[in-house]
C-alpha cells in the first residue's frame, strides 16, 4: 500500500514529510505505519515500517536520526552517530544525507527548515513541552549553525485539534500561571471543562519566536482513525496501546 505523506510547498526544496498510518507492516491497534520502537507492537513490523519511511525520503533506514523524547524543553544538534538517540526532545542539523525525526500521536509535530542557510530542524512539541519552550529551543540551536529566525520556515503537522482536545481547570491555571494571556487558546468545554487549541498555541510560539513562516496543516489526529494514531483516542477506547506516527526532513 502507497505510503500516506503530508508535505508542505515551504519546506521545499528539503526531502520532508509528515507520515500517516497507512502503508504500513504493522496490524491489530498498530495496523500501518506504526514507526515507535518503544510501542509494543512486534519490532520486525516497526523495522519494516522505518525502512519504508526511509526509502521513501531516498535514504537508508540508519539515516533516520531521532530523540529520546521525553516531554522537555530541550533541543540538540545532530551528534557524530545519527542512531545515538540522545535525551531531548527537538534535534537540529546542517549536514546533508541525515534525516531528522520526531514520534507523535496526538502531539505536535515540527518541521523546521533555513534553505539559506541549509539548516533543519524537527520538533516533539506537546503541551508541555511547548509551554516550557521546545519550539524556540529549535530556533536558537538552529541559529547557532548559522540560520536566522526569520528566514525560518515552521510547519506543524498532524496534532490534536481544539475542538478534540479536552481538558479539566487545573490544565487552564498551569498556563495562566506563565502567561496571564493564554485564555485566548481555551473555548468553553461542558461540565467546566476546557477545550485547548494546541496547535493555536504552538504557532503563537513560533511567531512570538521571529521565525518567518508558522503554519499548520490543519489536520487533527483524534478525528480521523483511519488516517493517524492518537494516543488519546486509544485511551478512551481503553485499548492496551497506541502506534507511533513519524515527521522527517533531511537535506
Amino acid at each position: 500500500m502507497t505510503l500516506d505523506i503530508i508535505t508542505h510547498d515551504a519546506l521545499a526544496p528539503f526531502r520532508h514529510g509528515f507520515f500517516g498510518r497507512q502503508g504500513g507492516a504493522s496490524s491489530g491497534v498498530f495496523a500501518g505505519l506504526n514507526c515507535g520502537f518503544a510501542s509494543s507492537d512486534q519490532q520486525e513490523a516497526v523495522a519494516i515500517n522505518r525502512a519504508r519511511v526511509a526509502g521513501a525520503l531516498g535514504l537508508e533506514v540508519g539515516a533516520l536520526a531521532g530523540v529520546h523524547q521525553v516531554h522537555s524543553a530541550t533541543a540538540v544538534v545532530l551528534g557524530d552517530d545519527p542512531l545515538a538517540r540522545p535525551v531531548a526532545d527537538a534535534l537540529v542539523t546542517d549536514r546533508p544525507g541525515i534525516a531528522l525525526t520526531v514520534l507523535t500521536a496526538d502531539c505536535q509535530p515540527v518541521l523546521f527548515a533555513d534553505a539559506r542557510a541549509g539548516v533543519i530542524g524537527a520538533a516533539h512539541a506537546g503541551w508541555k513541552g511547548a509551554l516550557g519552550g521546545v519550539l524556540e529551543a529549535t530556533v536558537a540551536a538552529m541559529e547557532g549553525l548559522g540560520a536566522r529566525a526569520a528566514d525560518t520556515v515552521a510547519i506543524i503537522g498532524p496534532t490534536i485539534s481544539q475542538r478534540a482536545y479536552e481538558v479539566g481547570p487545573e490544565f487552564l491555571e498551569r498556563f495562566m500561571t506563565e502567561d496571564e494571556g493564554a485564555a485566548r487558546w481555551f473555548a468553553n468545554g461542558t461540565g467546566g471543562r476546557y477545550l485547548f487549541d494546541l496547535p493555536g498555541y504552538g504557532l503563537h510560539r513560533l511567531r512570538r519566536a521571529g521565525v518567518g513562516l508558522a503554519e499548520w496543516t490543519r489536520h487533527c489526529t483524534l478525528s480521523d482513525p483511519a488516517r493517524f494514531f492518537s494516543y488519546r483516542r486509544a485511551t478512551l477506547a481503553q485499548e492496551a496501546d497506541y502506534g507511533r506516527m513519524i515527521a522527517a526532513i533531511a537535506i
